[in-house]
């Protein structure tokens, strides 16, 4: 028999002993008697894996095979076993994680292991407990933040401002700055009331754009839009704009997140759920909040191909409009998915509204027959 060398470590330790033996009853006890173990009802399995080595099986081995001893009891599953390990150590040793980290990527050369290290950086660096301005500062700051406050002074509404002879100029050409960078403004106190201010500003461009869509409207109909529009207006003021979605600490029932701030991404509007398995937390760092602004509302029913057309042509129709509804596919998570940027699919989804939903149910028109009162009862000859 030839003689097979190999290296064998514990579950969970990174310490490897190299053992050479002819057979798998020759190794198992070097193995035990090297990690100290007792070799009564050892196991010898393959790291990668977690197949557990028989002799049969030792003889296919290739040589220098890392194998992990396991003790009664224990169980090994190969790599699923070391990424939960891992993952443990990261639940309570993040710091000292992250430290070796930035070790490693300091003197990291090769590209792809650069991202990683640098990927498990950013998503162990995060300060998603914290909520108000004092407690993480720098999760409301932006990239171009510092350059304004020493530079140009001040911004509003995502424009930068210059300031001359007392009076506020805004630069038209540097209008197209996104807000996400400039940092959060003062007014917002706290991570959850700018999370729920952001899901308000998106519903309030949806409704910008059902405004918008009357003036294309013919005379016959126009008004009737104006109508409906208002109406939808008055439910969403009532409403917040619906910016609860992505506060977290509004009803678990009615949030998109978590009660920490994780959100994870639904899927394109042709599948169940997203392939990719994409989740954020915008609420752990500036890096995260500003990718979440990527993020997309997307419309099953497509808002402006579909929606707002079939409202259109439905006006035109004696029936009395369930307005309702459309609001429903315009504002609510009934017609909404929150997407991850890949998962944002915009081809023509090919779908319309549900035509029995379109318009108010009329209650049935009963008559009622009279019956001749006694008094009117013709007399007898």
């Amino acid at each position: 028999m030839v003689t097979k060398a190999v290296k064998v470590r514990r579950p969970g330790e990174g310490r490897k002993f190299g053992v050479a033996a002819k057979s798998l009853a020759e190794l198992l006890p070097k193995a035990c008697a090297l990690l100290q173990l007792p070799s009564s009802k050892a196991r010898l399995c393959l790291y990668e894996d977690g197949t557990e080595v028989t002799e049969t099986y030792f003889r296919k081995i290739p040589d220098n095979s890392e194998l992990i001893l396991l003790a009664p009891g224990e169980d090994w599953q190969g790599y699923v076993s070391e990424i939960q390990r891992f993952l443990d150590a990261f639940s309570s040793q993040t710091d000292g994680i992250v430290r070796a980290a930035q070790g490693l990527l300091s003197g990291e050369e090769a590209p792809k292991r650069r991202k990683l290290l640098a990927d498990l950086i950013h998503n162990l660096s995060q300060n998603i407990e914290a909520e108000s301005r004092e407690d993480d500062e720098k999760w409301f700051q932006g990239e171009l933040l510092t350059f304004l406050d020493l530079f140009l002074g001040i911004y509003v509404n995502g424009r930068l401002c210059f300031r001359a002879k007392g009076r506020l100029l805004v630069s038209e050409a540097l209008i197209l700055v996104p807000p996400s960078l400039l940092g959060v403004e003062s007014r917002f106190k706290t991570k959850s009331g700018y999370m729920r201010y952001s899901c308000e500003s998106r519903i309030r461009s949806y409704m910008k754009e059902v405004g918008a869509y009357a003036s294309s409207l013919p005379p016959s109909v126009h008004a009737k839009f104006r109508q409906i529009a208002k109406a939808m207006l008055e439910k969403l003021k009532s409403e917040r704009y619906n910016g609860f979605y992505f506060d977290r600490r509004a009803e678990k029932k009615a949030c998109l997140c978590t009660p920490e701030g994780w959100f994870s991404c639904q899927g394109p509007f042709d599948t169940k759920d997203c392939p990719c398995r994409h989740s954020i937390n915008p609420y752990g760092n500036k890096e995260s909040r500003i990718l979440f602004s990527t993020w997309n509302l997307d419309h099953v029913i497509e808002k402006k191909r579909t929606i707002l057309p079939t409202l259109a042509e439905a006006l035109a129709d004696r029936r009395d409009v369930d307005w309702e509804y459309f609001y429903r596919l315009l504002f609510t998570v009934s017609n909404l998915k929150l997407v991850h940027i890949a998962c944002h699919k915009k081809t023509n989804h090919n779908l319309s509204c549900d035509k029995r939903k379109i318009f108010r149910k009329s209650k049935p028109f009963c008559r009622v027959q009279k019956r001749p009162s006694p008094a009117a009862k013709t007399p007898q000859i």
